[in-house]
């Protein structure tokens, strides 16, 4: 496969990175995905867009990522990919290599360290047809889940206990309130409107969950950003994932109970084929 790093189109097998990179040594970097329809990346602009802010929060000077778009095209060509149903693009971008290890910044400034990698997606689509199960975790994130950051040990610690449950997903609680997945952004349907947590600084804002929501007022489905309780989350009539490559997945268990009988719920299906329609009518597949 070829990867871009640092300027370079490289085969993937011949980059390396220094052991004094600080995406190494302090998880110092923000990172991207992107999922290709078809050999077309789809919503590019909004993830680098995504991509630029935590790139800003962490304060990382980066002016060039709108070049990442056209880098990124260029790999799915590159690695033959154009032709597969799906592509999946990660973008990663670090401080960079300084000579010496310590925790500020390097006192003279260094090139961050920019990696692009494309490979074949995988699909997902028997598990959003038939739902998933879900765990609950506490949320022992740091309160910066807003910007994209490669420091991902909690929610690694959270998906392999999701995993060893055969879970698909682990969802945070923080304070007695759910948050959001491991992986994904989490909706939860009450009274038939469709509640999700407000956007700050303990959820990621997911360009799947900014679809969504459009989607619910198009559909004049009820929407409202709303903090709701992990105790209360029984009482959900429906309740589904939301993600790059999950899109819109029901969830039909949490734990050891079933969410509506174990069944996708009507609000998640009318979601799910509004969301292909929009792939359709966007991406053309």
């Amino acid at each position: 496969m070829i990867a871009y790093f640092n300027g370079q189109f490289l085969p993937r097998e011949e980059i390396r990175i220094s052991p004094d990179d600080r995406g190494f040594l302090f998880a110092d970097g923000v990172y991207e995905v992107i999922r290709a329809y078809g050999g077309k990346p789809f919503k590019m602009a909004e993830h680098l867009q995504r991509l630029a802010r935590s790139l800003r929060e962490i304060r990382i000077d980066y002016p060039a990522v709108p070049e990442l778009a056209a880098i990124g095209e260029k790999l799915i060509a590159a690695n033959q990919l154009a032709a597969g149903e799906y592509a999946t693009l990660y973008i990663q971008i670090t401080r960079g290599a300084p000579a010496s290890r310590k925790h500020p910044f390097p006192d003279e400034p260094v090139p961050p360290t920019v990696y692009v990698a494309a490979s074949p997606g995988i699909s997902q689509k028997a598990k959003i047809e038939k739902g998933v199960k879900i765990i609950l975790a506490p949320d022992i994130r740091w309160t910066r889940c807003d910007i994209k950051s490669i420091s991902l040990l909690p929610n690694v610690l959270a998906n392999q206990q999701a995993k060893e449950n055969d879970a698909e997903e682990a969802v945070f609680v923080r304070d007695g309130v759910i948050t959001e997945g491991s992986h994904t952004n989490f909706f939860m349907i009450f009274d038939g409107r469709v509640l999700t947590h407000p956007l700050n600084g303990h959820i990621l804002p997911g360009i799947t969950r900014d679809i969504i929501i459009d989607l619910c007022r198009q559909l004049k489905v009820p929407f409202q950003e709303k903090l709701v309780l992990g105790k209360d989350l029984p009482k959900a009539e429906e309740l589904f994932i939301s993600g790059t490559s999950m899109e819109v997945t029901p969830v039909i268990q949490v734990d050891d109970w079933k969410v509506g009988g174990g069944v996708p719920g009507p609000i998640s299906r009318k979601l799910q084929a509004a969301y292909r329609k929009m792939l359709v009518e966007i991406m053309g597949s």
